[in-house]
């Protein structure tokens, strides 16, 4: 039996011999890879935090005192530590989170999973522990990655205010958040790793005080934990105390007693600390260690020896359609630069920075800066294309409206893992991006519904350099492509029939599910005509009118109902006084477990014999007779517009 199987709690980890915690380390280590192998999933994080999240747990009395993950995706050995050692259905339905859960854990406390936010939360809990006389301590590990973003800044600067309230925050620094940290702060951090007089002083310290009987390890202690005016003679540490910040550090972040040490002399302390810990990504795993892209950030199901996937692709995915486009692009049009944050490889713009190095800029984890900086770009005659994932578009809302929008740049956002993104949980969908953005005037919005329209849709937003653009596609690999049999207005026809009842407003790339639903309705009799609006943002002014000959238009998109596509489509027929029903088929307004993408999106009802179902049923309730075919669920009130 391993150690780790004996591990059910943080007390039994404090039980523990010190004699025996590299032994624990490895059991760690040897269980991630063994178990992230199967089911996919953040391996490269979770190993390199091993001694650290021991020696934090060894420290502190969580959930008593508050231990909070930024981003949380290197949270997996905090779970086996905390009595969760059921990896066997890990992101998957019924499963264990790949991040942190209050349904699962008392020991969890941020589901959100964004990057920057745990200094923020970290404040407030400090704040509150103040105010109700509580002892306990709040401890944020934040890596280096996350701290370009200018959340944790702005919480730092609040932090570092209250000189008297207890804050304990790790620097999990790794030079890596996806790839490597860039940016100013990054050189700093650089600086104090690699000051060479700096670390072979605490080498040299830690090899002969540790020897040296009773009075060695108290030395050690208290020379590594010197005060700035004697460190600054090793290394350039005063930008954290300047700020008002006690600086411990730099640590060996797997060596357990160091980090415990200086843990605990942090826990002492009467005010914020910044506690300094270097890590290694991937650390253990010859194959993570060896890998210079991402350190095996994620990881798909796989073989543990060979690393080669389990699941052979099947075939390309959408981020490499757009990655290849954008390479040609850059090829034939010298304006055109690429922005992203911190997400290089992720959103596949790799190629195009290998190719045109002078025309990429990675501005770390800042999306607010990535949309303002661009609209800079956009003033001085560049087209910037701004590739993120959805679900962060949404940190950089206000600066798409007033930089962008309202100074009519000409800025492309490319905006990956768009809808349900399923296995990372509710954070990560993209499902808010259609509802947000909406409102913005001037704005357009592409969905494209396979490969060939995503290249050609993306052309037709760099083209465009009066307007801010959006170009919106999903996780995985892109389906066959549809071809349209027409075009009317800016209306691509899918599938035509004379019968004139459903007119299926078919999103991006639902347009397979559109026509499985259209085929279901015809062979109940019903005839539906299937377009595919191509530009969601605005409403095509040939919508109205088509829709006009209809008993009833469905739109189906992977966005949220509430304010989404379906939405403004019934607007613009009220708005043109079409009196034909709208039905909107969606993401309902909630957050999402975590399962697969499919198992997503049978459970909330996008399927084609769900959609097919209540599509029959809307027709018979307004004709007054039977359900015609399958509508097994009862409608809500407000299911017909």
């Amino acid at each position: 039996m391993s150690i780790l199987e004996n591990i059910r709690g943080p007390r039994d980890l404090k039980a523990l011999p010190e004699t025996r915690l590299d032994e624990l380390a490895a059991d760690i280590r040897h269980f991630l890879v063994e178990a992230v192998a199967r089911t996919g999933g953040h391996l490269g994080p979770n190993l390199g935090v091993v001694e650290l999240t021991i020696a934090l747990h060894r420290v502190f009395d969580s959930p008593a005192d508050r231990v909070l993950w930024d981003t949380g995706h290197q949270s997996y050995v905090h779970k086996l530590l905390t009595g969760r050692q059921d990896f066997s259905k890990l992101r998957g339905k019924g499963g264990l989170s790949g991040y942190p859960s209050r349904a699962e854990s008392e020991h969890d406390i941020i589901e959100n999973s964004h990057a920057s936010t745990v200094l923020g939360w970290a404040d407030g809990l400090a704040k509150a522990n103040q105010v109700l006389g509580r002892p306990d301590h709040v401890v944020a590990v934040i890596g280096d990655g996350a701290l370009t973003g200018g959340m944790a800044w702005e919480a730092l600067n609040n932090i570092a205010a209250a000189k008297d309230r207890p804050l304990i925050i790790v620097v999990n620094d790794n030079e890596r958040s996806y790839g490597p940290t860039i940016g100013g702060l990054a050189n700093h951090l650089a600086t104090l790793r690699t000051t060479d007089g700096y670390e072979r002083f605490l080498a040299w310290g830690k090899d002969r005080l540790q020897r040296t009987p009773v009075v060695g390890r108290p030395l050690y202690e208290s020379l590594h934990g010197a005060k700035k005016g004697f460190k600054d003679a090793f290394a350039p540490q005063g930008m954290f105390e300047d700020l008002g910040l006690k600086y411990v550090g730099p640590i060996d972040g797997h060596d357990i007693a160091a980090v415990e040490s200086a843990l605990r002399r942090a826990a002492r302390f009467h005010g914020p600390v910044l506690v300094h810990c270097l890590t290694q990504k991937g650390r253990g795993y010859p194959a993570a260690e060896r890998d210079e892209a991402d350190r095996f950030h994620t990881v798909g199901a796989m073989d543990p020896l060979t690393c080669e996937p389990l699941a052979p692709s099947n075939g390309p995915s959408w981020t490499s359609v757009f990655g290849a486009e954008m390479l040609r692009i850059g090829a034939e049009r010298p304006g055109v630069v690429a922005i992203t944050a911190a997400m290089l490889q992720p959103v596949g713009l790799a190629p195009f920075a290998a190719a045109y190095p002078g025309r990429i800029y990675d501005v770390g984890i800042a999306e607010q800066h990535a949309a303002t900086s661009a609209a800079g770009l956009a003033t001085a005659g560049l087209h910037p294309v701004v590739a993120v994932y959805a679900t962060f578009l949404n940190r950089a809302f206000d600066q798409v409206l007033m930089d962008v929008a309202l100074h009519k740049c000409g800025v492309t956002f490319v905006l990956d893992r768009a809808g349900v993104t399923g296995v990372d949980g509710a954070s990560h969908n993209g499902m808010w991006d259609m509802s947000i953005l909406q409102v913005v005037p001037g704005l357009r919005i592409a969905a494209p519904r396979d490969a060939d329209q995503l290249r050609a849709q993306l052309r037709e937003a760099v083209d465009i350099d009066d307007a801010p653009t959006v170009v919106r596609f999903p996780k995985e690999t892109v389906g066959e492509a549809v071809p349209a049999l027409e075009r009317i207005g800016g209306l691509d026809v899918l599938r035509r029939d004379p019968r004139p009842d459903v007119l299926l407003v078919s999103v991006g790339a639902l347009a397979g599910t559109c026509l499985a639903v259209a085929e279901l309705l015809g062979e109940r009799g019903l005839g539906v005509t299937v377009v595919d609006p191509r530009w969601v943002k605005p409403v095509d002014a040939t919508l109205p009118p088509l829709a006009a000959g209809f008993r009833v238009v469905a739109v189906v998109e992977d966005n949220s109902r509430a304010g989404g596509v379906g939405s403004a489509v019934a607007q613009a027929l009220r708005d043109a006084d079409v009196d034909v029903p709208v039905r909107d088929f969606g993401i309902p307004p909630d957050f999402l477990a975590h399962a697969k993408r499919g198992e997503v999106l049978a459970d909330i009802g996008l399927t084609p014999a769900e959609i097919a179902g209540r599509i029959s049923a809307t027709l018979a309730r307004r004709n007054g007779v039977g359900v015609v075919g399958d509508a097994s669920k009862e409608l809500a009130p407000d299911d017909i517009v």
